[in-house]
């Protein structure tokens, strides 16, 4: 099993403002209420790719339960971003990181690294390295259910 076990944490969720795909502003807080597993990924970075469809399945999976994935990209262009969301069929948001402000926020050089954050805001999970379904079921799942 190749996958990371999450470190169990309790802060504060940063207030972290990007742009989506659209080059619409989006924030953290925009998603207060529901449970938000933040990936940090680039489209360089082979365990990031080897985990994006166990993502994507498990958000598919949970959003009617309040539930949301989003997709920091860690500074590629918007092009290889938009052809890499197109090509694995990503539905969750993605937002653009070009200057590297979530590493900052979150306190991380490491790709792939995934936060939970919960319903009050309070970041309860910390992942470096990859995911895979049956840890998102494991260690997600309560969270959502809470």
């Amino acid at each position: 099993d190749v996958s990371a076990v999450p470190a169990t944490v309790d802060y504060p969720a940063p207030s972290l403002a990007l742009t989506d795909l659209d080059g619409a502003t989006r924030s953290l807080s925009d998603y207060q209420g529901q449970v938000v597993l933040v990936n940090m990924w680039a489209t360089w970075c082979p365990p990031c790719r080897e985990e994006m469809p166990a993502l994507e399945s498990f958000y598919q999976a949970y959003r009617e339960q309040g539930f949301v994935i989003i997709g920091l990209n860690d500074g590629d262009a918007a092009v290889d971003v938009q052809d890499f969301v197109t090509s694995y069929g990503l539905t969750f948001p993605i937002w653009l990181d070009p200057t590297y402000l979530s590493e900052s926020a979150f306190n991380t050089m490491n790709l792939p690294s995934s936060f939970v954050i919960d319903r009050q805001g309070r970041v309860r999970l910390q992942w470096v390295g990859m995911i895979d379904r049956a840890k998102l079921e494991k260690y997600v799942v309560p969270i959502i259910k809470e």
